[in-house]
């Protein structure tokens, strides 16, 4: 058995879903009887910390990058904010070198925290973009970004290595010198036999200002809807809210967020589910093989290949977010709906990266606060 670790793992703030796909981790790591402490900013960290209140947690220099409002200017923002991504980096860099040294951490996991590396350490990059599309530049970011994987001493994705798989040329190379291990699907959620109470569930997720949009656009749309739907906001508060509309045949009820439990439930509980084509989206609905529709965030590549493809392959339908309309959802039940893969997964022989010796220094002082 392998003696206990002391893990740091850190998601991008991007979103929830480099955070909740964190979470079969983290559980394993704690089965195994690892010791994780966890890092982020912004939604990404207080999802963990609700998840986790009784692990150590900190607060990681905030990328501050936030979607155009137009598709259009999606790039140029990215472009835009680039000094910032950099600047912000360099300030985790140190952030979690001064972890690191103070809590004698025997390893690192970062999920596409590009600065959230220790070369002291075992370090551990997860990402299902092997490639990052970006439209006539994706040669050059997808480069850029391996380049960066390189420097890790292993590259989790969370995919099958064989045909079929979910994410496609996202997460597969023809060549690479990258140590990659394929993870098969992460999921916090399993699949239940339970009665269905809703007939259609909304999943919103994703920066700002986009998810707000969308909320306004479905919320709109979906008043004609003939039956009962559960919209989860996908917004992290303090406290948890509920309320309840009707609509002209049924009823919307609203959560502004739910935990990994209430939320497996809830999708348990529906019939169909409506929302982005985000990765991480992707592989909870095939755990739970569930039919959906997507709607990817306006200018996001990845989301919109993801979408592109699975529709190609007759599995979910989906639509861009200006076109929606409510009579997309009819188009659910020409689909097959997303199925559940099969893997299997030795987290000892995957956690065993981290055996090295610990030889960080004596403890510092931080600055960095649980």
């Amino acid at each position: 058995m392998q003696s206990s670790k002391r893990i740091l793992i850190a998601p991008l703030n991007w979103g929830l879903g480099h955070a909740t796909r964190c979470i079969p981790i983290i559980n394993a790591l704690l089965d195994h009887g690892h010791q994780p402490y966890l890092a982020s900013d912004g939604v990404a960290l207080a999802l963990l910390r609700k998840e986790f209140p009784n692990l150590p947690s900190f607060e990681l220099p905030s990328y501050k990058i936030k979607y155009a409002e137009k598709a259009k200017n999606f790039k140029i923002k990215m472009v835009w904010d680039s000094p910032k991504v950099l600047k912000a980096m360099a300030k985790e860099k140190k952030a979690v070198k001064r972890l690191a040294k103070e809590h004698h951490l025997d390893g690192i996991i970062s999920d596409n925290r590009l600065g959230v590396f220790y070369k002291k350490v075992p370090c551990v990059f997860i990402t299902h973009q092997l490639n990052v599309l970006s439209g006539n530049t994706t040669w050059m970011s997808s480069k850029a970004h391996q380049k960066i994987i390189k420097k890790f001493d292993a590259c989790w994705v969370p995919d099958v290595k064989e045909k079929p798989n979910l994410t496609g040329k996202l997460g597969h190379l023809k060549k690479s010198k990258i140590n990659i291990k394929y993870l098969g699907p992460l999921s916090r959620f399993e699949k239940k036999d339970i009665v269905l109470k809703y007939q259609l569930m909304v999943l919103l997720s994703g920066p700002e200002p986009q998810r707000t949009i969308l909320e306004e656009k479905l919320l709109e749309e979906l008043t004609g809807y003939e039956g009962h739907i559960l919209f989860v906001k996908g917004k992290i508060e303090d406290t948890k809210s509920q309320e309840k509309i009707s609509i002209k045949k049924g009823s919307i009820t609203m959560h502004n967020y739910m935990q990994s439990q209430e939320l497996e439930t809830a999708i348990n509980e529906s019939e169909k589910v409506l929302c982005r084509s985000g990765y991480t989206t992707v592989m909870d609905l095939a755990k739970l093989e569930k039919k959906a529709f997507f709607i990817p965030t306006p200018g996001q590549y990845e989301q919109e290949y993801l979408a592109r493809r699975l529709q190609k392959q007759k599995l979910v339908p989906y639509c861009d977010q200006e076109d929606f309309e409510l009579k997309h959802l009819k188009q659910i039940d020409d689909f097959q709906g997303l199925v559940c893969f099969e893997s299997s997964l030795d987290y000892s022989e995957l956690f065993s990266v981290f055996s090295s010796v610990n030889e960080n220094s004596e403890p510092t002082s931080s600055s960095l606060s649980t």
